[in-house]
């Protein structure tokens, strides 16, 4: 697996991966939120969780934005409160990966013993960072898979160890309490704030809100 092959599912919506948002977990946070001097919870998009529904959502509690603490009202790390943004892919296909065969561009990792790989929907167009690859896991029903090689564009390579399904859901991350691999691990990779990659992510992904 060179490189990433052409992708033709029918538009270009279905290759992309979806930053779901939580309205449970927002709302819940919005209560908890509290004041802080300075804070702007609608800047940059709201942090990429999109300025007009999270402006709708506080609206419809009685609860003015301003002075809002974002990293509370979001649940970004060390907030104590619960991540209002997850990262999800889909399952384009996976295919036999043998001892030594390389993945993706430069062969930055070949495989140790044979395998399965699967190409997932979410490259670095969408704020899935480069430095990811090597480096993190994401979750597939429940079992942590590693990235491996470098990411590309629109998608990046998991090893699986035996086919799964196409189309399976694939977390990049989200609510650790809900066994979802956390934005910690996104930071220590990469050494980016949180804010920054749920920002990149919100803004590049396509946003879904779940009630």
């Amino acid at each position: 697996m060179t490189s990433a092959p052409a992708l033709h599912l029918g538009g270009g919506a279905a290759v992309r991966p979806v930053a779901r948002l939580s309205a449970a977990n927002l709302r819940a946070n919005a209560l908890l939120a509290g004041s802080a001097a300075g804070g702007d919870v609608l800047a940059a998009d709201a942090w990429g969780h999109g300025a007009e529904w999270v402006a709708s959502t506080l609206s419809a509690l009685g609860i003015a934005p301003d002075g809002l603490r974002p990293e509370v009202l979001f649940g970004l790390p060390g907030s104590g409160t619960r991540p209002v943004m997850s990262l999800r892919g889909r399952v384009l296909g996976c295919k036999p990966l043998l001892t030594g065969e390389g993945v993706s561009y430069g062969y930055t990792h070949r495989a140790p013993a044979d395998t399965v790989v699967a190409l997932v929907t979410g490259g670095y167009a969408q704020g899935v960072v480069r430095s990811l690859g090597n480096a993190v896991s994401v979750g597939i029903a429940g079992r942590r898979h590693r990235i491996v090689g470098r990411v590309a564009m629109d998608v990046c390579v998991v090893d699986v160890g035996s086919p799964i399904p196409w189309g399976s859901e694939v977390v990049y991350f989200g609510d650790a309490a809900e066994g979802d691999p956390a934005l910690e691990e996104w930071m220590d990779a990469t050494g980016l704030g949180a804010g920054e990659i749920v920002a990149t992510v919100g803004a590049r992904a396509r946003r879904e809100v779940v009630v």
